[in-house]
Order: structure tokens, then C-alpha cells, then sequence
């Protein structure tokens, strides 16, 4: 070893391999020198040899952030469902090191996140399962989920907690949105039960992806292009109206007289009540934005009705129609929904007692071929299970279009 000066920084030099190696420390510390020419010689001794650099394992709360960082590609949705998950392990893990975390690890955070508390209720296998496959993830990274992937096995899952609204049901759900502060929630179920889009979906339709056929004020016939879907299969399908959706719309897109193709068809808006009688008035509105969750209105609705179901259920619902009418093929059924496979299909295809008692029954000898109003069907929701567009019988009104700021009896009678 040789270490020498050059003005205020030291300088170390030595023979590798034939090679003479003369660097800088950068330094001006005799002693930082010494140490950095040691480290050098070991660095070129180590790589002579093929011997792989040992990397310092770092903590699970660095390590999770690291993962997180290489997601920037998910869609926002996902990504936030991602960031959820992480928040939850670093409780748990995030002053460990990464090589630390073994199954008996896993095993008792499974635990504490499914048991209830008084605090807190537990959590469903699903929300486990979706924060172990976040875990999973970070220990790829590393190597280290292979040696305990065995013993680490996925929770069962529900897979029929979807379930289809009944006519009562429906009937209650949209006299309740009809009195909703929340002017949107009345032609947003009713496009969610007859035509069957997911909410991303909804919020997503622009003007231009509608068209309509107006006559006296009134839309009375068209259809849906959905722009984009979660599956290849959703996207730019085409979804014809039904009487009620084409009645609903009628009243909503009155309220923006300024839209043009570009606008959002539910676009961010703010509601106020106006007014002695209290009626519900939209201001704030931006038509370049979409609008925000209505699931609080949705929560608010049912509760009134006096039934529970989760938004989705309107998807299900539809599906199920749908394959309720023996007249519709699955093929049609898939066009509609943008369903991919069977399994999907028939994960929504909830068909219920009456329509399974209709086709027990045609078994029997003499029997008569089961209609549709067996299956609990009414006539006014034939255009939706069909597929087929309204024929005269939407909203009209006399001399041109009607400012109607609440849903009275007009927009209601075409509906229930």
C-alpha cells in the first residue's frame, strides 16, 4: 500500500492483476485514505472472483415503499387499493427487516385482521388475501417469498355475495331516489339497472357517446357506446335504451343547455336547496369533470327503502334478467354486460325460485310453456331484457321542454 499527497488530498496507488491502480480518496484525512484504498482492493478481489456483492437488506417499511414506487403503471384505482393494503402491513411489519417476515408471521397477521374486536369489526378473507398479495410482492423483490410459498395458501373466498334486486325492492329504491336531495341518483339507477354498466363506466359517458332520437323535447329512442370498460370485452359496446332510461334522460340533460359532445353526462356539480318549497338545485357545475361517488346517496336510498344492497347489485341485476328470458342467448347476454367467460356469466346469473319453479314444472307432462310473467317479469321492464329501444311511449311535453326540478309523477309513472 501507498498512500501520498497531492496538495491537501491524499491519494492511494497499488498493483492488481499487473495493473496499477492510482485513485483519489477525496479526502484530506490520512485515515479515510487507508480505509479507501483497503475497500478498493477488496471491491477488485471480490469481482476477480465472481464473488456477487452482498446487498444490505433493508426494512419492511422501505422495502414496501420501493414496491409501491415500481406500480406507477396501475390504474389509480388500483393503485389506491395497492397504497390500502401497504398501510396495513407497515403496522405490522414496517420496523422489521424484510428477510424477517416468515410464514408464522403471516399466519398471526391473518389472524389479528380477521378477528373483531370491540373496537373494530374483522375484515372478509378478500381484504386478507388482497394485503398478502401485496406482502407477496414485496418479498419477491428479494427472493424470499419462494421458501415460504408453500406453507402461505390463499383464504376461501365468497363468490355469490352479488344478488339481483326484486321488483319490490326496485320499486322502493327509485320512489326513494325520486325524493333524493341528490337530483343524479334517480337516472343514474335506472341507467345502472337497465343497461347494466359498472360505475366507472357511468361516470366515464360523455355526450358523445350517446345517441339520441328527440322528438317534442323528449328522447324516444337510442343507445350507449360505453368508452371504457375494465375488460376488452366492455369497451365500445353498445347498449340500446330503454323506455325509462330515454324518459330519465330526457329530464337530466335539460338541466345543461350548454353541454357540448365533450361534456360528461353526469359532470361534477354541487346541489343546494332553493326556495320556501326546498327544492333541490344543482350549482357548481363543471361539464369538463366528472362526477364524484354517489354511494352515500345510494346508502341513503336503500335505507329509506328499507332494503340493503351494494351498487353493483344493479349489474347483477340486469345480468340476471337477462338470463331469466329464455328468448335471450348467452351470446346476447355477453354483448350487453362485456362478459368474457362463462364463469363470469354465470357468477352473475343469479336466477331466482320462480323462474328455476317455471322450469321444473315444464318437465311435467302437460305442461304449459312457462311465460315471462311467471318469472315475476312486468311489461315495463321488457325493453331492458330485451335490448330492444322504447317506441313512442317516453316523457313528452307541449311546446317544447319542461324545467321539472324535482322527479314528480310525470317522470314516475313510465318507471314503476
Amino acid at each position: 500500500m501507498s498512500l501520498y499527497k497531492r496538495g491537501d488530498v491524499w491519494w492511494y496507488k497499488f498493483w492488481f492483476n499487473g495493473q496499477l491502480i492510482r485513485e483519489s480518496s477525496k479526502s484530506d484525512s490520512k485515515t479515510v485514505a487507508k480505509d479507501a484504498e483497503r475497500a478498493r482492493r477488496r471491491e477488485l478481489e471480490q469481482a476477480y472472483n465472481r464473488i456477487p456483492k452482498r446487498e444490505r437488506v433493508p426494512l419492511f417499511s422501505h422495502a414496501a415503499d420501493v414496491w409501491l414506487a415500481n406500480k406507477a403503471g396501475l390504474a389509480p384505482k388500483s393503485k389506491e387499493r395497492y397504497e390500502h393494503c401497504v398501510a396495513h402491513l407497515k403496522e405490522e411489519f414496517g420496523k422489521a427487516l424484510v428477510c424477517d417476515v416468515d410464514a408464522n408471521d403471516i399466519a398471526e397477521y391473518r389472524r389479528k385482521r380477521l378477528s373483531a374486536t370491540e373496537d373494530k369489526r374483522g375484515v372478509s378473507n378478500r381484504t386478507v388475501n388482497y394485503e398478502i398479495g401485496a406482502l407477496r410482492g414485496v418479498l419477491r423483490q428479494f427472493g424470499l417469498w419462494g421458501p415460504i410459498a408453500d406453507r402461505v395458501k390463499a383464504l376461501p373466498e365468497r363468490h355469490d355475495v352479488g344478488r339481483a334486486l326484486t321488483i319490490q325492492d326496485e320499486t322502493k329504491i327509485l320512489a326513494a331516489a325520486a325524493g333524493s336531495r341528490s337530483p343524479a341518483l334517480l337516472p343514474l339507477i335506472v341507467i345502472s339497472i337497465d343497461t347494466g354498466m359498472r360505475l366507472g363506466e357511468t361516470q366515464a359517458l360523455r355526450q358523445r357517446d350517446l345517441r339520441l332520437v328527440w322528438k317534442d323535447g323528449a328522447i324516444q329512442r337510442g343507445d350507449i357506446t360505453v368508452p371504457k370498460s375494465k375488460t376488452a370485452a366492455g369497451t365500445g359496446r353498445v347498449i340500446p335504451l330503454s323506455r325509462r332510461v330515454c324518459a330519465c334522460l330526457s329530464l337530466w340533460l335539460e338541466r345543461f343547455p350548454d353541454a357540448g359532445p365533450d361534456s360528461f353526462l353526469f359532470p361534477a356539480h354541487k346541489v343546494g336547496l332553493a326556495g320556501n318549497s326546498r327544492l333541490p338545485v344543482l350549482y357548481g357545475i363543471d361539464l369538463g369533470q366528472p362526477m364524484g361517488s354517489w354511494r352515500k346517496a345510494w346508502r341513503i336510498a336503500c335505507k329509506a327503502a328499507g332494503a340493503r344492497y351494494r351498487p353493483h347489485d344493479m349489474r347483477h341485476t340486469f345480468i340476471s334478467r337477462l338470463a331469466e328470458n329464455p328468448s335471450v342467448s348467452e351470446q346476447t347476454i355477453k354483448a350487453l354486460a362485456g362478459h368474457v367467460s362463462r364463469q363470469m356469466l354465470e357468477r352473475y346469473s343469479h336466477i331466482r325460485s320462480q323462474a328455476k319453479q317455471a322450469a321444473i314444472q315444464a318437465l311435467e307432462p302437460g305442461a304449459i310453456e312457462p311465460n315471462l310473467q311467471a318469472t315475476g317479469h312486468r311489461i315495463g321492464h321488457s325493453d331492458a331484457n330485451t335490448g330492444n329501444a322504447g317506441n313512442g311511449n317516453s316523457l313528452k311535453t307541449n311546446g317544447g321542454p319542461a324545467r321539472i326540478r324535482t322527479w314528480d309523477q310525470r317522470i314516475m309513472s313510465p318507471l314503476l
